[in-house]
Order: C-alpha cells, then structure tokens, then sequence
C-alpha cells in the first residue's frame, strides 16, 4: 500500500484505499489458507484437497481436524478479528481520539464481569437458566454483561436527548473501575480449576470455535458490521467538530446512537465467544490511516479486513508455536501490537515536535 505521505491530492488518497480493498482481501484469503493448513497435528490440507480431487474420501481424523475444529476456528476468528478492529475504527472516529478503543463504552469491562460471574458463581445459578444456556452459559453471560455496561453508560452520558462524548469517556472509565474492583472480588473467592478458566478467558482464545458457537455470534456481528458501515460520512463529518458536522446535515445525535448500538454488539459478541483480546482495536485503525488516510468510508472496509488477517495470524502463531500446547491468543497480539503501538507513538510524538 501507498504511505499517505506520497499521496497528493484527496481523490489519490481516496484511490488508494480502494486498491487497499484487494490486497488485503487478497491477504485475507492467503491467511485463511495459511489457518486451514497450519495447526498442530500433522494433518495437511493440501493433502486432502488432493484427496477430494481425485475422488477419494477424507479419513474421520481428517474430516474432524479440517471441518470441526480449524475450520469454525477461522470463521470464528474472522468474525472477531473484523469486530474489533471496525469497533475501534467508529470509536477512534466518535471520540475523535486515536487512543479510543471498544474498552471505552464499557463493553470489555462489562462483559469481562459477566463472564466471571458465570465462572465463579455458576453453581449457584438457578438450575433452568444452566439448562438453558448448557455449554453456553459464560458467553451468553459474558454478552448479555457487555451490553448492561453499555446501556448504563449510555444512560448517563444522554441529557435531553443528547449524548455527550466527554460524559461518555469519563463514566467509561469509572464504570471499568467499578467492573474490576467486583471481578477482583470474585477473583478472590474463586478456587485454584475456576481462576485457571478465568486466566485463560482473560487473555482471549479461539480454541473452544464450534460451528454452533459462531453461527450464533456470527450474525450479531454480521448485523453490526453492516450498520457500522453506513456511518462513513457520519464520522467523516464529525471529524469537524459536532456543530459543523450538524449545520452540514449530519443527524449526530442518531449517528452516535447507531455508532454505541454497533460496537457495543460486535465487541460484545466478539469478547463473549473469545475473550479479552487487545490491540487489534487500537493498532488497526492507526495502521491503515497511516497507510491510506483517514477517509472512514474506507477505513471500516479495511479496518474489517485487516483485522480479520491479523487476529488469524496471531490464532495460527498461538497454536503452534509450542504444539500440542496453545498459548492464549491475548498474549500473541499483545507482543505483535505493542510494539507497533509504540512505533506510532514515538511517529506522532517526532511529527508533532516538527
């Protein structure tokens, strides 16, 4: 891709990031081959495909292997990967803040709580809402966590009919306290098998992907996905202040309404089927308007799928770099995006000091 620095005119820019589709698509595919192919058992895709293509059947190892547990894993990963980064994209953009991330309306936090809820305090539940839920009670709970923190937010951030930012940001920030202070509580009185569920959901990971599991995440955030792209203008507008982006036609007060309603259901989806996994919702963003500009009409799209590329990255380097073990796929895009975060820090920082 082009760096913004050697595009002229906004129409090149513009250009730019609509070749930027294609390559990363193009990478989107390569990546999802490369997830296919790679795990840790010794099955090979390639294998199979050569297999099918000579008309013989695949053996129950390989069947199972392809189609049960990588397969639902990348598309489950893609689903997440995309969530988090158009999530942080439409956060950056509402906040007008690079530093904005989905972790600002209280979804993490939130759904962070409800999940360890459900771990802690499962057996305590009542006995026809387990039966209910059955494998699916810490994800439901875990959702249903993300967005209670997402409408109290909202609730007090609203006066009038308006929603303010700043109110927003600052009560995010006391309601993600308010969240940690009650899950180190139950942190506390959870025995040594619960604290060892609550460390490796924390830390994010794609490893329990069913197709059940992300046929019902899936069209949660497909829905979200979908709406977040109608609001490119919208943010491209809000860019200029709120009262600019009003006298121009903008309806911002339905545009925020539309932005908090979409990151609060794709991240809140995305978090409760694969845990806490950061960065992808910063450095994603930052990455592609270095690239291409900050044209949000573009942004989103790319955000979608560069996210969905990087997240599969990290899911194939958690699971093989010490086979047969995994490591939680956080940790992976923690080490990847921090540096790359610093990077940008230290690039504004040197191009703010010229």
């Amino acid at each position: 891709m082009t760096a913004i620095s050697d595009l002229d005119t906004p129409r090149d820019r513009l250009h730019a990031a609509r070749a930027a589709h294609l390559w990363l698509a193009l990478l989107l595919v390569v990546v999802s081959l490369a997830s296919l192919a790679w795990g840790a058992s010794g099955t090979s895709l390639w294998a199979a495909l050569a297999k099918l293509a000579r008309g013989e059947p695949l053996t129950q190892l390989e069947a199972v292997i392809l189609w049960d547990i990588r397969a639902p894993r990348l598309a489950l990963g893609i689903c997440v990967g995309a969530s988090l980064a158009v999530s942080g994209a439409v956060m950056q953009g509402l906040f007008r803040n690079p530093l904005a991330d989905p972790g600002l309306v209280g979804v993490s936090a939130g759904a962070g709580l409800g999940a360890i809820i459900a771990i802690v305090l499962g057996a305590a539940l009542p006995v026809w809402l387990v039966e209910i839920t059955g494998n699916a009670l810490v994800p439901v709970a875990a959702f249903m966590g993300g967005w209670a923190s997402t409408m109290v937010l909202y609730r007090v951030a609203t006066r009038g009919g308006r929603t303010s930012v700043a109110t927003m940001l600052l009560a995010g920030i006391a309601l993600g306290a308010l969240a940690g202070a009650v899950s180190g509580v139950l942190v506390y009185i959870a025995d040594d098998s619960q604290l060892r569920d609550l460390t490796f959901w924390g830390l994010g990971s794609l490893a329990g992907a069913t197709w059940a599991k992300t046929l019902v995440a899936a069209p949660l955030i497909a829905l979200s996905l979908g709406a977040a792209m109608t609001l490119g203008d919208g943010l491209n507008g809000l860019a200029m202040g709120e009262a600019t982006a009003h006298h121009i036609g903008i309806p911002v007060q339905r545009m925020k309404n539309i932005a908090i309603l979409t990151v609060a259901g794709a991240t809140g989806a995305a978090v409760a089927v694969s845990g806490g996994i950061g960065f992808i919702g910063i450095v994603v963003p930052h990455l592609l308007r270095l690239a291409t500009g900050p044209d949000h009409r573009t942004l989103l799209i790319n955000s979608a799928l560069l996210g969905a590329s990087l997240l599969l990255v990290a899911d194939v380097i958690s699971r093989t770099i010490i086979a047969p073990a995994e490591l939680p796929i956080g940790i992976v895009t923690a080490v990847l995006g921090a540096p790359v975060f610093l990077w940008i820090l230290l690039r504004r920082r040197t191009m703010m000091e010229l």
